[in-house]
C-alpha cells in the first residue's frame, strides 16, 4: 500500500471489497431458496431479500468509513440497525497501490456521490431461482428437461450484477461491477464471481478488453422491457445481430468483452444507479454512454433518478449510432 492513498482511491478500494461481499450475499440468498420477493411497481419491477440485504451491506459499510459521502441506493428501505455480519471493512490492496489520476487527488468526501444498484437484473435472478427450484423439485424429470432448466438458469444468472458507481461534479469517475455467478457454469469446485472496476484516466481491471468484430453491428438491448419505440430504434441501427439480455451492467460487459457493438435502449426505464458504475467502466476504456440525443447524463446528488431520454452506449463509433436514432423515437422520448 502506498503511504497515503487519495480519498477517492480508498473509496474505490472499499467499494471493491463491499461489492464482493454483496455478491456473496446474492449467492447465499439464491442458495437458500427463500427470495422474499416483493413487487415494487409491478411484475417487471421486483425486489428480493438479496436486493435488501446487499444494499444494507453496501450502504452501511461505505457510510461507516466515509460518513460525508452521499450514497443513493435503488431500494427504499426503512431506517434500521444493520446486522454486524453485513458490514465489510476490507479494502482492495491492489487498488490502494494504484496512482490516483491527478484531477482526483484532492477530492473531499462531501464532493462525492455513490450510486448503488445492489442487484441489477433482479427479474433474471428470480427466474433463475425458479428454474433451479423446478429442477431440484422434479422427482422424475423428463429426459433432457433437467439439462434445459439448468442451462436456462445459468444463462439468466450471468445477467446479474452488483453496481457501485462513484461520481464527482456530476460525472461518473469510478465504477465497480461484481458478477456474483461468473464461472457458475463450471460446476462444483469453481470459484464463483468476479469483480471489475474502472476509472477514467487510470484504466479498467478485472476483465480482458475485446472489441466486437468490426464488420458487424451487434446491438444489445433489453430482454424484458421492450416496446415498439425500443424496437424501432434498434431496427434503425440496421444491426446484423440483436442480443437481448437483462441488466444494464451486463449489457456494458457485453460491450467491453466484444459480444456487442452498441447498447441501445430507447426507453425511460433505466435509472442513475443502473448506469453510473457501467459508464465509468466504459469511459475508462475509451467508450461512451449518453442519452438517445447524444447528451451525457449527470450524477449529482440532486438529479432526478430516471434516465428519461434512454441510453445509448458504445465502445467505438458512437456518432454513427446517434445519427441512426429516428426522429420519431426522439419525439416519443422527449429530452431529459
Amino acid at each position: 500500500m502506498s503511504g497515503n492513498p487519495a480519498l477517492v482511491m480508498r473509496l474505490v478500494a472499499s467499494a471493491y471489497s463491499v461489492a464482493e461481499k454483496a455478491g456473496a450475499i446474492v449467492r447465499k440468498v439464491l442458495q437458500s431458496g427463500e427470495l422474499g420477493i416483493v413487487e415494487k411497481t409491478g411484475a417487471n419491477d421486483l425486489q428480493t431479500m438479496a436486493d435488501r440485504l446487499a444494499q444494507q451491506s453496501i450502504c452501511a459499510s461505505l457510510s461507516r468509513r466515509f460518513p460525508k459521502v452521499t450514497i443513493i441506493g435503488e431500494e427504499e428501505l426503512p431506517a434500521e440497525e444493520v446486522q454486524a455480519d453485513l458490514i465489510e471493512n476490507g479494502q482492495s490492496e491492489e487498488i490502494l497501490k494504484k496512482s490516483c489520476p491527478e484531477e482526483y487527488k484532492a477530492l473531499k468526501e462531501e464532493e462525492l456521490v455513490v450510486w448503488v444498484d445492489p442487484l441489477d437484473g433482479t427479474k433474471e435472478y428470480t427466474e433463475a431461482s425458479r428454474c433451479l427450484h423446478l429442477r431440484a423439485a422434479a422427482p422424475t424429470p423428463h429426459k433432457g428437461s433437467d439439462t434445459s432448466q439448468t442451462h436456462t438458469a445459468l444463462w439468466l444468472l450471468d445477467n446479474v450484477t452488483v453496481l457501485i458507481g462513484i461520481a464527482y461534479g456530476g460525472r461518473a469517475i469510478a465504477g465497480v461491477i461484481n458478477q456474483p455467478f461468473y464461472n457458475y457454469q463450471l460446476g462444483a469446485g469453481a470459484t464463483l464471481g468476479r469483480t471489475m472496476w474502472g476509472m477514467p484516466g487510470l484504466g479498467a481491471f478485472g476483465f480482458q478488453l475485446q472489441e466486437a468484430p468490426g464488420d458487424k453491428r451487434i446491438v444489445t438491448t433489453t430482454r424484458s422491457h421492450s416496446n415498439k419505440v425500443v424496437m424501432d430504434c434498434v431496427d434503425a441501427m440496421e444491426p446484423h445481430e440483436v442480443v437481448r439480455v437483462g441488466g444494464a451492467g451486463n449489457k456494458i460487459i457485453q460491450l467491453v468483452e466484444g459480444k456487442a457493438s452498441a447498447y441501445v435502449f430507447a426507453s425511460p426505464g433505466c435509472k442513475k444507479w443502473d448506469t453510473c458504475a457501467p459508464e465509468a467502466l466504459l469511459h475508462a476504456v475509451g467508450g461512451k454512454l449518453t442519452d438517445m440525443y447524444g447528451n451525457p447524463y449527470r450524477y449529482d446528488a440532486d438529479v432526478k433518478h430516471m434516465n428519461s431520454a434512454g441510453v445509448l452506449a458504445t465502445l467505438r463509433n458512437h456518432e454513427y449510432y446517434i445519427s441512426r436514432v429516428p426522429q420519431s423515437v426522439l419525439q416519443a422520448l422527449g429530452s431529459d
